[in-house]
């Protein structure tokens, strides 16, 4: 499937993170510039708030304000009226209860109940790289756990329709996994899968040299995840059975969200090319938990 794309802005710096704003607006993070950007409708930057360090993905928070997952370490939230940044989080609770520093948080979603996940990808050196998790936070500051562990660079996250399943991929295997939820910020053990990571079911794995970035779920459920060097958004139906690739003509496609009154417009982030573009989405997207 070929989309017919028509392209919003040009020369942003990495752009990844989009977000949707009713109005017709778009937030995205431009990683190497450093930046939370706000766009016009039609491209033009309204704003750009400076985070420092390499914002990657972001959401709406229930307050508000926008949380912005940044890799060097920490989960920053932004006020979009006073431009005020403040950093909410660098540590999380792991399961021994021991205070972990996050390493390069990568990507978030909040959930019904004013929570939000996001994933830590790690760092990945020459010869080591860190394993890491899937954590809950609340955004007031008051507590940030380590769910998951361990997951092997978590990139893209996202929930189900229902709320009832969290979906991650890993980058470098190529996969995305799924877990279900028990109570608010909770994994129900008692459905885990023992021999998945972090006890987690294989919901896809792509074939040949793909990697996977951030993700986003629409509206019937399709895991819609951001596909590099086979530069596309790679859509895997509820039961896995079913795997289609949307191909961008560039080997860095990053993210994508959903907007418009019918939710079926995508908004895709080109990181190699420094563009967003927009296509007409073959699904309704998803209404996430949080818009503004």
């Amino acid at each position: 499937m070929t989309a017919d794309v028509t392209t919003i802005a040009t020369d942003l710096q990495f752009p990844e993170g989009p977000i949707a704003m009713d109005g017709g607006s778009i937030l995205l993070v431009e990683i190497k510039r450093g930046t939370l950007t706000w766009l016009e409708a039609d491209g033009e930057v309204r704003r750009r708030f400076d985070l420092g360090g390499g914002p990657n993905g972001a959401a709406v928070g229930p307050d508000g304000k926008v949380y912005v997952c940044n890799n060097g370490g920490s989960i920053q939230r932004v006020d979009l009226e006073s431009g005020a940044v403040e950093t909410v989080y660098t540590t999380s609770t792991a399961a021994d209860g021991s205070s972990i520093p996050l390493r390069a948080p990568n990507d978030i979603v909040f959930d019904a109940h004013g929570g939000f996940w996001f994933s830590d990808h790690g760092v990945r050196l020459e010869r080591t790289s860190d394993r890491t998790g899937l954590h809950y936070a609340s955004p007031d500051g008051s507590s940030c756990r380590e769910v998951v562990f361990p997951v092997d660079a978590p990139n893209g996250i996202g929930l189900s329709p229902d709320g009832a399943t969290l979906y991650a991929a890993e980058t470098h295997s190529g996969r995305v996994f799924h877990w279900p939820i028990g109570e608010p910020g909770t994994i129900d053990q008692a459905q885990a899968n023992p021999a998945g990571p972090g006890g987690g079911h294989l919901l896809a794995g792509l074939p040949g040299m793909q990697f996977l970035d951030s993700l986003a779920v629409d509206g019937e459920g399709w895991v819609c995840v951001a596909t590099l060097i086979n530069g596309g958004i790679t859509s895997i139906s509820p039961d896995g059975e079913t795997v289609e690739h949307t191909p961008f003509e560039d080997p860095l496609v990053t993210n994508i969200c959903f907007g418009g009154d019918d939710l079926r417009t995508a908004y895709v982030t080109l990181s190699g090319t420094g563009q967003l573009v927009k296509t007409t989405w073959p699904r309704p997207g998803l209404r996430l938990a949080h818009t503004a």
